[in-house]
């Protein structure tokens, strides 16, 4: 039996209330009550758990394809899986190739024609990897983990089951960067097909099978296909939450520029006893000039290279809202102190880094000979803020260099050269993505938050912008609309590395977070 509560208005409520029939009322129909609204939950329960389960045993399926950008018959099987997937939900598909390299838009129209338009980018390939550091037989083929003490333990699948253990996880290469958003997005609009429902906006989404090798053929992409691409805004479905692994949004993300500093020695290896205190080990002056670039704080001594940023009051008050633990943080990662730029962890990340990637001259260990080498060479990669172009901070960093007292050659320095310098050194530059932030208070911003409040309540973070780099920038330069994005994946999830995962709950969290995002109504 089942009781319909529309029946019961507030005056047939007010009525009982006043009457002595008011208790027998409670002790008949209350029970009732209780039952028809556990009911409503219980069927969206299940109607849920259902799409979990299956979005899961899509994620399995995805991440067994192999997915380097570098690969072409990679890129062509994940590239099928997509177009197919996203033609079951009813997308209109286009496959735009730029220098033989292939992007996927897919597109599903609102039926108001005043509909805003946005467009969801998500990333499908992975980085390379070294299977035999990684504890599974082979990354591509994914495994499920619960935690024993210190270690993991493998789950079967066919012992994976509602309801999920908590902390279970899925390891395998690009479970969270970013095969674990893409699946989380689609087992969504799957969701959304099924309950009969369509977003009340035209939906655009971009599938990038190059982003772990920087995009390169985007910005072209983007270029030539201005129109395809256009939209409103822009949803990056991509990036590791905050530390507490609450869910996160990050309205910027910092660009990158790598540099290359090349010292030259002598023409060809030396004895290094028979010419040493003769003959400069070009290790040194390499080392003077990194040695040069950074204080004992941490802090870059390039002229110039923080001028251009400047935070106020109010960016500071967003900056100290999210809820970071400094001292858990560095107990963390296992330093002593951290470098003094900001007064915080995310103030840090409002300004440009300086990294060294890595250094070489000769050999160490077995290989180790005694000789003073041709050349030492270090690598760097700049983090780039807004204010921070790459073009800007290439002439800083070659000011630099000059200032120095070095020569700066094109390629191998010729005789004349080598005679007339005595310090010679080579320099070269490729800019990646560029840095971008978008304003909080936008349209897009506030769309988001009213989601994000709506599922979650206040349990969620808002991050001005991100450390790492997203090859999402052509996208707002050429169609100058704002972006953000939306954090799934766990902050432990060591993305880039051996090991990578995806927690079961992180993965469930995404889902709903999709799914809200589909249903929630664009105001103007």
């Amino acid at each position: 039996m089942g009781l319909d509560l529309s029946k019961f208005n507030s005056f047939t409520f007010m009525y009982l209330f006043h009457h002595k029939c008011f208790l027998i009322f409670l002790l008949i129909f209350l029970p009732m009550i209780v039952d028809a609204q556990n009911n409503i939950p219980d069927a969206m329960a299940k109607s849920h758990t259902d799409a979990y389960v299956s979005g899961i045993k899509t994620l399995r399926e995805f991440l067994t394809l192999p997915n380097l950008g570098s690969n072409k018959e990679h890129i062509k099987e994940n590239l099928a899986w997509c177009q197919k997937v996203f033609t079951e939900l009813d997308f209109k598909i286009e496959v735009l190739t730029t220098k033989e390299v292939p992007v996927l838009l897919a597109e599903k129209k609102s039926p108001d024609k005043e509909a805003k338009t946005i467009l969801f980018y998500l990333q499908i390939d992975g980085q390379p990897f070294d299977p035999t550091e990684w504890t599974q037989e082979d990354p591509f083929v994914p495994v499920l983990k619960i935690p024993d003490g210190e270690q993991w333990k493998t789950i079967p699948w066919a012992h994976f089951v509602p309801p999920f253990p908590p902390d279970a996880r899925i390891f395998g290469r690009s479970t969270s960067d970013s095969k674990g958003n893409v699946v989380a997005f689609i087992t969504a609009l799957r969701m959304m097909k099924a309950a009969g429902k369509t977003s009340q906006y035209n939906l655009k989404v971009i599938m990038d099978f190059q982003e772990e090798l920087g995009s390169p053929t985007l910005p072209q992409a983007v270029t030539d296909n201005k129109e395809a691409f256009a939209a409103d805004g822009m949803i990056i479905l991509d990036g590791t939450r905050h530390v507490s692994n609450l869910p996160t949004l990050t309205y910027g993300a910092r660009g990158i520029l790598s540099v290359t500093l090349r010292v030259f020695g002598p023409t060809n290896p030396m004895h290094s006893g028979q010419y040493g205190n003769f003959v400069p080990n070009p290790v040194f002056a390499l080392s003077r000039l990194i040695g040069g670039m950074k204080d004992e704080e941490g802090r870059v001594l390039i002229p110039g290279f923080y001028d251009a940023v400047q935070l106020d009051s109010q960016t500071k008050a967003i900056l100290s809202s999210v809820p970071d633990n400094t001292e858990e943080l560095i107990t963390r990662i296992g330093i002593a102190k951290p470098e003094k730029i900001g007064e915080s962890f995310q103030e840090s990340l409002q300004y440009p880094s300086l990294n060294i990637k890595g250094i070489s001259a000769a050999k160490i260990g077995r290989l180790a000979t005694t000789i003073i080498p041709e050349d030492a060479i270090a690598e760097f990669d700049i983090r780039l803020v807004p204010e921070t172009p790459a073009e800007k901070m290439i002439e800083l960093f070659k000011n630099y260099v000059l200032q120095a007292g070095f020569h700066l050659v094109k390629d191998e320095p010729s005789a004349e050269e080598r005679k007339n310098y005595p310090k010679l050194a080579f320099l070269s530059f490729r800019i990646g993505s560029k840095a971008y932030r978008t304003d909080m208070n936008s349209f897009l911003g506030k769309w988001v938050e009213q989601s994000m409040q709506k599922t979650f309540g206040n349990q969620y973070v808002k991050v001005r912008s991100t450390g790492g780099s997203q090859p999402i920038s052509p996208f707002i330069t050429t169609l100058n609309i704002p972006a953000l994005a939306v954090n799934i994946p766990n902050p432990d999830n060591n993305i880039h590395a051996a090991d990578e995962n995806l927690k079961i709950s992180n993965f469930i969290e995404g889902i709903n977070i999709c799914f809200a995002l589909l249903n929630e109504e664009i105001k103007n």
